[in-house]
């Protein structure tokens, strides 16, 4: 797979317009001495590249393996991290979130390609009391603290699932799932929501952020389903997990966001910072295409010559979804099974002696839908991703 195609191109957002990533601007902080600037560009030139490198080897055990072994085996590799205390987290910070002008990266506050209606400084605004936005910023634990047991190392400070935000926003965001909102009952002044859950599959209270971020988080959560993975008997769970592995509506929602806001620069400089902290890779930054390899593999057997005669189009689809069998022998008998990524139907046919038909997805929501076309005499199946 050409993960290249998984990374934004810039201009979209301003998380990928900033030359230097988080880890290079404090190691250019921390070089403030330097008055020749010959030897700063040198050595400049250096860290640029050796930085954002993933380490050799460091995914080979995870090579050629799906479903549970795949996470299994990232499992192995990403545990037992370098465990920091709480506490160090308010100066780690500035390693890992870090704006280029020197301000905290909040991403409950920013407002990517425009101006943030407050900005912070690092340590002097860290709360503290406060009674509105823009008061002081805090620790987050996007994957909230309760649904895990409590202040329960090493989960309480692993920096993959911790931001420093807003404290009031933070405070509104509570353990509140993340969701899609209908009627905000609170709007944050960059936008993100607090209301009742329009995502289908759950329709109780949940806070949205800005869609530029919502898919940091959403690699956040798939770390700690992989970080945690088979390490979470005793914790209490949520409305949106079991344990550490998301329910079945949350696992389509992070699959939309993860699909839908791709891996960015800041993401992939936080990465390699926290990497230098605690000794392990959010492997979801790395690898994106990890995460339908995982939770949406399938090990039907397919055959090439009745994957050659299938055509779907168009894709992605906006209202009539086309299918064409090319070959006679293959459609004698034909199941059509169009599933939400979680496996629940949504539209289903069976078509006989007929090559080429139609399904309506103009009702359908935005998202990624998986279409199998199987060929009941024979057993093959062929599955098909579709995006609406």
């Amino acid at each position: 797979m050409d993960y290249k195609k998984y990374y934004r191109k810039s201009g979209i957002s301003n998380k990928n317009e900033e030359l230097l990533l988080p880890s290079q601007i404090i190691t250019l902080q921390t070089m403030r001495p330097f008055k020749n600037l010959g030897v700063l560009l040198i050595f400049l030139f250096v860290l640029q590249d050796i930085s954002g490198q993933i380490p050799p080897g460091y995914y080979d055990n995870a090579a050629g393996l799906n479903g549970t072994m795949l996470q299994e085996a990232l499992h192995d590799i990403i545990d037992d991290h370098t465990s920091v205390t709480y506490g160090e987290l308010w100066d780690l910070f500035e390693l890992t979130d870090e704006k280029p002008n020197g301000k905290v990266w909040d991403i409950y506050s920013d407002i990517p390609g425009g101006t943030p209606p407050y900005q912070y400084t690092f340590i002097t605004d860290q709360c503290g009391n406060y009674t509105q936005e823009g008061d002081c910023y805090n620790r987050e634990h996007s994957f909230p603290k309760s649904w895990y047991g409590g202040e329960m190392y090493p989960m309480y400070s692993d920096l993959y699932h911790i931001y420093p935000t807003d404290g009031w926003v933070n405070n509104k965001r509570g353990n509140h799932p993340y969701g899609e909102v209908g009627n905000a009952s609170w709007t944050s002044l960059n936008g993100s929501k607090l209301g009742n859950c329009i995502f289908p599959g759950y329709s109780g209270t949940v806070f949205e952020p800005i869609d530029e971020y919502k898919g940091d988080l959403a690699r956040s959560y798939f770390y700690m389903a992989t970080r945690y993975f088979e390490e979470d008997n005793t914790w209490p769970g949520s409305d949106m997990f079991n344990g550490s592995q998301p329910k079945a509506w949350a696992l389509e929602l992070l699959w939309d966001w993860h699909e839908t806001d791709l891996v960015s620069a800041k993401e992939t400089g936080r990465n390699n910072a926290i990497y230098d902290i605690q000794g392990n890779r959010n492997p979801f930054i790395d690898h994106p295409g990890y995460v339908e390899s995982i939770w949406f593999y399938t090990d039907i057997p397919e055959n090439p010559n009745f994957l050659s005669s299938i055509s779907v189009y168009p894709n992605p689809v906006n209202n009539i979804l086309n299918v064409k069998l090319h070959k006679k022998s293959d459609i004698s008998q034909i199941r059509i099974c169009l599933t939400n990524i979680t496996g629940y139907p949504v539209e289903t046919s069976i078509i006989k002696n007929d090559n080429q038909f139609c399904i309506n997805t103009s009702l359908l929501r935005k998202g990624v839908y998986i279409l199998r076309i199987s060929n009941l005499a024979s057993g093959l199946t062929k599955s098909f991703k579709i995006i609406k």
